[in-house]
């Protein structure tokens, strides 16, 4: 994902966290929030509960790749944070996909397909 992308700062997670709406999947958490910028950030966040290290850098790594290729196709002017559960560790690639997929519907942050 390119850092134009990213959420990085400490003080967007927690604005996002505590002003977003949440949609929660058994894998994974969707928060989104609205943002004043034109572009559309993304953070990954996982807890220790995860595990150790290597845990928690390959949930965050899965993660950022799923929601990279979704992207393209997904509103602007937004900050999403996606936060890891426990199952998303032993979940194939696909699984993740399709909840993260899932969620963004969800969240109504597809943007709308315009008709010929």
């Amino acid at each position: 994902m390119q850092r134009r992308f990213r959420l990085t700062r400490s003080i967007d997670f927690k604005r996002v966290r505590n002003y977003g709406k949440s949609f929660a999947h058994p894998l994974l958490v969707l928060i989104a929030l609205a943002s004043e910028e034109e572009i559309l950030r993304v953070g990954v966040a996982a807890s220790r509960s995860l595990g150790g290290a290597v845990q928690r850098n390959r949930a965050k790594r899965l993660l950022r790749e799923a929601s990279r290729l979704e992207i393209p196709s997904l509103q602007t002017g937004r900050d999403l944070v996606f936060i890891a559960r426990q199952p998303l560790l032993q979940a194939d690639f696909s699984d993740i996909q399709k909840a993260i997929k899932g969620l963004l519907r969800r969240a109504s942050l597809y943007k709308p397909v315009e008709n010929e």
